[in-house]
């Protein structure tokens, strides 16, 4: 899995590849490696750690080439070493590829491979497909590399992208896309063409693409590219203008990208409510969602699948809409949700939630829905991902490009996407009264303001992130709407940070976790001014009681709360339902300032990667 870039026309493609695959550095990745076209030879590079290993190679051994591909890997198979990092070659040495999935019949495969006498040079499954594609191409597909690439394709067992080149076609490049295992775009350009597995690798040099569907094939020259199905079929792709601007992936005047996405969290919830609300009449418009009043009147049941941070974010929408619109809502993960045979019916909606709409528990989830009849809409950040393509309807977050590995402006913007979610669906359900529901939407038009009141606070956080950075557990505790804040809070701590972290529904103390409070443990309590306060207040004096240190976020101008907590974090009072946009602001901020006081690397923490596109 990570990172894939590929480079095709009349510029020095050694350069236009590192520089895509640093863009995609936040994914995650312990190995890279390049390979270039030069001449009727294929020349490869490749190291283990960071991309700045390999750029120093080549700086001492330059390849150069106008056509080549390149490979950031995560270990799936095999430790991450030289020999196992990606590209890889056929056995003479006439085909080469790269690889992101896991080939699930690789050791059958394998074995049929060395029966035939193939000699094999690595521990990874990747490399039975590219000795696959150079049999194919002796036997019977006369060296065509497409022909031979799709038959070889067609013998996997697993989601799979793959990019492969070869002395034969010089001047092609080919690219396979099959399942959920990331995705595969191709830049469309002016005598040059390039192919990455996420947009931000090749955005600075072109905003038009094509996205490969599952079980497609693409031949991409300098001049153009065909795409077809496994089965040979012609297909027309569409061609997708992608807006983001590259600038916006540059860290600017920001140490890491994560702080720099916490900050931009006023614009991103702006782009995100933006174009979607009518004030006057308090009315929503979510035109890709293609709802129908007739439809969500006869709706009985959202089901919400996701993974990790989004997962979360589909626990506060919960309360959104069944509030707002009196539907009920499950909220299930996605890693979970396909292997209890769930039940659904054309009665029943899947709501995915997916920064990067290639998550390939989430995906997998989405495919049971609608193999069950169910309606299947989408909130993603990535324009042009599967989890987007595959929906009957889908929202966008409009956060823009998240490079931090934790998210934070993908998460409250997917908030703010179901908020209009139960709203919309409220309106078309006539489940509000229409003051209520105006009301609701003047609400959300304060958001980005009172989110930057939050942010102003930023030097305090990082002064009390100075007291508790070398302690080695903490607990977050909240209540009603807030307690999947605490779950986030936690999250962020412990992903950027790695100290140990949990979050709990502070009314789960006395079932557990109370036993672990002592004057060692900082116990972060979200204790907004709301119909659960005094309850929260309730649990810090326990908290106290044992010893604990406690950390509030408080609505400001709560007098009690200091007299109760050990540290206050204020935020502005705001509407109840939207409290959870503003209360996991500090906690951003709090995860972030501990793990730059402990050294961490915060932008792409140990073990993680941006986009899990493997199981």
């Amino acid at each position: 899995m990570c990172g894939i870039v590929g480079y095709i026309g009349s510029h020095d493609a050694t350069s236009i590849i590192l520089d895509g695959l640093q863009r995609l550095e936040y994914r995650g990745y312990d190995s890279a490696g390049v390979a270039i076209m030069n001449g009727g030879d294929i020349q490869i590079a490749r190291d283990v750690g960071k991309l700045s290993n390999l750029r120093e190679r080549i700086a001492n051994n330059p390849l150069t080439g106008t056509t080549g591909i390149g490979h950031t890997r995560w270990a799936t198979h095999g430790v991450p070493s030289e020999q196992n990092a990606h590209p890889h070659l056929s056995m003479n040495e006439d085909f080469v590829i790269v690889h992101n999935g896991i080939v699930e019949n690789y050791l059958e495969l394998k074995d049929e491979l060395m029966a035939e006498g193939v000699e094999f040079r690595s521990e990874t499954d990747t490399e039975v497909i590219v000795h696959l594609i150079q049999l194919h191409a002796q036997n019977g597909a006369n060296n065509d590399l497409t022909e031979s690439t799709r038959r070889a394709a067609l013998q996997l067992r697993g989601a799979q992208a793959i990019v492969v080149m070869s002395k034969h076609a010089r001047d092609e490049i080919v690219a396979v896309r099959i399942g959920n295992a990331g995705g595969v775009a191709i830049g469309i350009g002016k005598g040059e063409n390039f192919i990455a597995s996420d947009i931000p690798a090749i955005l600075e040099h072109t905003r038009q693409m094509v996205f490969l569907e599952n079980r497609q094939i693409a031949t991409v020259t300098a001049r153009g590219y065909t795409v077809q199905s496994l089965d040979g079929t012609p297909i027309t792709p569409q061609i997708h203008d992608i807006p983001w601007n590259p600038v916006s992936a540059a860290r600017g005047e920001y140490k890491h990208f994560m702080q720099k996405e916490i900050f931009e969290q006023p614009q991103s919830l702006t782009d995100t409510i933006r174009g979607r609300i009518d004030f006057e009449h308090g009315t929503i418009t979510l035109p890709d969602l293609h709802l129908t009043p007739e439809y969500a009147q006869q709706l009985k049941r959202l089901v919400t699948v996701a993974c990790g941070t989004s997962y979360y974010s589909g626990l506060v929408g919960k309360f959104f809409i069944e509030r707002m619109a009196r539907l009920h809502v499950e909220v299930d993960y996605g890693s979970e949700y396909r292997y209890r045979d769930p039940i659904l019916d054309d009665n029943t909606a899947v709501l995915a939630i997916t920064q990067s709409g290639e998550t390939v528990d989430t995906l997998a989830a989405m495919e049971e829905a609608q193999e069950k009849g169910a309606s299947l809409w989408s909130i993603v950040n990535a324009i042009g991902s599967q989890a987007m393509r595959i929906a009957d309807g889908f929202i966008t977050m409009n956060a823009g490009p998240e490079i931090g590995v934790a998210s934070t402006k993908a998460f409250t913007s997917s908030i703010v996407d179901q908020y209009l979610l139960a709203l919309y669906l409220a309106q078309l359900r006539n489940t509000l009264p229409e003051e209520t529901r105006r009301q609701y939407a003047r609400d959300i038009a304060r958001l980005p303001d009172l989110a930057g009141r939050v942010l102003e606070q930023d030097s305090y956080i990082e002064e009390l992130a100075q007291n508790f950075y070398e302690v080695s557990d903490f607990l977050f505790i909240g209540r009603g709407i807030n307690y999947p804040i605490a779950l986030e809070g936690a999250l962020k701590l412990k992903e950027i940070s790695y100290i140990h972290a949990e979050g709990y529904p502070a009314g789960e103390m006395k079932h557990g976790p109370i036993a672990l409070i002592d004057e060692h443990l900082p116990v972060v309590a979200i204790a907004v001014k709301d119909a659960l306060y005094e309850k929260m207040i309730s649990q810090i004096e326990q908290a106290k009681a044992r010893g604990g240190i406690v950390i509030a976020v408080a609505t400001e101008g709560d007098d009690l709360i200091p007299s109760k907590a050990d540290h206050v974090i204020y935020i502005p009072e705001a509407p109840e339902m939207l409290n959870p946009i503003i209360a996991v602001l500090p906690l951003q901020l709090l995860a972030y300032h501990v793990a730059v006081w402990r050294g961490a690397d915060v932008d792409q923490p140990r073990n993680l990667a941006k986009s899990v596109t493997v199981e």
